[in-house]
């Protein structure tokens, strides 16, 4: 599960999913692709975006790589709101701890 801030549109998620699978994209090859349905000057505005919030990098000439921030929101693993620690902390239960289990013997 991701966790995106307030400031985060769908079209974020398909740029970072594009630039990770491509390992590398320009607004215009994002737009052309398919994938990314938006035009290339929206595109390019949300990379921007992207670059200000750390999770692309821009290489200059409008081309953009993926960070390893933005490889982490891609696995649910940060939660990009602005208000909120990176660290998205385990929603899984695994149960009691062995401390918890020796306590209870």
């Amino acid at each position: 599960m991701r966790y995106s801030g307030d400031w985060m549109v769908l079209a974020d998620d398909r740029i970072l999913e594009y630039i990770r699978e491509k390992d590398s994209g320009r607004p215009k090859e994002m737009k052309d692709s398919g994938y990314v349905r938006y035009t290339r000057s929206y595109i390019s505005k949300r990379c921007k975006k992207l670059v200000d919030h750390g999770l692309l990098r821009d290489l200059g000439n409008g081309v953009y790589t993926i960070t390893e921030r933005g490889e982490r929101y891609l696995d649910g693993e940060i939660d990009t709101s602005e208000d909120a620690p990176d660290e998205v902390e385990s929603r899984v239960d695994n149960g009691p701890s062995a401390n918890e289990n020796h306590e209870q013997a």
